[in-house]
């Protein structure tokens, strides 16, 4: 059956229409001006939000058993971005779970290690000692996370430290007031700027989208990060409330899909906050599998933002290989 759209036309035939771009296109004359920005961004087509959020209830009515139950808890345990963000993490809590995010399950060697850990700018060097050559990579949050309220100067310096430390991922937060001022040149060059500052490292650039009252807006985020260079697209800092949502979500996976279309270059989608249940991680591989595709089910180009979700799916996954399961304190608390 044919899924049902949300928007009456497909982004990325608006995108080359507006930008006359070839596959891998040109967006100079897009961003040579906030006038231009702006015409580009606000021609994209509209969100349907009663058919946006209709169908996102429809997929996550969705069920998957058994065999497939059991790949897609092993698939989410490898896209978890294993987080902890508070002002009272310490040294000793970010090697604890670093050496979590290697072996999930010490009790079971064949558990996958999880994606990345993430951490604030001062902890990276302790989690990149932890984690060595093991492969899961360390993520950052900088530019003044979680309010984005600093001079770029500050900004820029504080992506610098935190790839000079060892991250392999910056995941930065764009400055929201600037975006709902209708400033997008703006917000545009800042991500430009941050991603030099990046280097070698992985830009993953967060909209907080509780904050951008509108589906349109997110729409737009998600082009403008994405002409701006960003290596993954981010619903929040998880923060504030509403964080990640599933329509908010399968309007970012629609964006990549349609950029793709329009420029032939993948681009990553990352919910953070309020997911922490195994069966909302599978709605959201449902959602990722109907809307983008199969090739986005890959921690290449989809993350769990999550500091709860990686024990229920331990739980989860003990239930399938046993038979029974283990109590929430089986795991370590995190």
């Amino acid at each position: 059956m044919p899924s049902t759209p949300t928007t009456d036309a497909p982004a990325a035939t608006a995108a080359g229409a507006a930008t006359g771009s070839a596959p891998g296109g040109d967006f100079s004359d897009v961003t040579r001006s906030d006038a231009s920005l702006r015409r580009f961004l606000h021609g994209l087509p509209g969100v349907d939000q009663v058919g946006a959020e209709a169908r996102a209830a429809s997929l996550s009515t969705r069920s998957i058993k058994t065999t497939a139950k059991a790949q897609a808890i092993d698939l989410a345990i490898r896209m978890v971005d294993l987080t902890t963000l508070e002002g009272a993490d310490t040294p000793g809590k970010v090697r604890a779970l670093a050496s979590k995010a290697i072996r999930p399950d010490p009790a079971d060697a064949s558990c996958p290690p999880v994606a990345a850990v993430c951490v604030y700018g001062d902890l990276v060097a302790t989690a990149r000692e932890t984690l060595g050559d093991s492969g899961v990579h360390v993520a950052a949050v900088a530019t003044a996370f979680p309010s984005g309220r600093a001079s770029r100067e500050v900004k820029l310096a504080d992506t610098r430290e935190a790839v000079a430390a060892g991250a392999d991922e910056i995941d930065m937060v764009i400055d929201r007031g600037a975006f709902l001022a209708g400033r997008y040149l703006d917000v545009y060059e800042e991500i430009v700027a941050v991603k030099e500052a990046c280097g070698p490292a992985h830009l993953k650039v967060i909209f907080e989208t509780g904050e951008l009252q509108t589906y349109d807006n997110v729409r737009r985020a998600s082009w403008l990060a994405m002409m701006a260079g960003g290596h993954f697209i981010k619903t929040s800092t998880g923060k504030t409330q509403p964080a990640a949502t599933l329509p908010v979500t399968m309007i970012m996976l629609e964006a990549v899909r349609d950029w793709r279309e329009a420029t032939g270059q993948m681009v990553g989608v990352k919910p953070a906050g309020g997911i922490r249940s195994t069966k909302d991680a599978i709605k959201y591989l449902v959602t990722v599998n109907e809307v983008a595709g199969p090739d986005w089910l890959d921690p290449d180009w989809f993350r769990f933002g999550a500091s709860t979700l990686l024990n229920d799916l331990l739980m989860q996954r003990t239930k399938m290989r046993t038979g029974r399961y283990s109590g929430p304190d089986y795991f370590t608390l995190d």
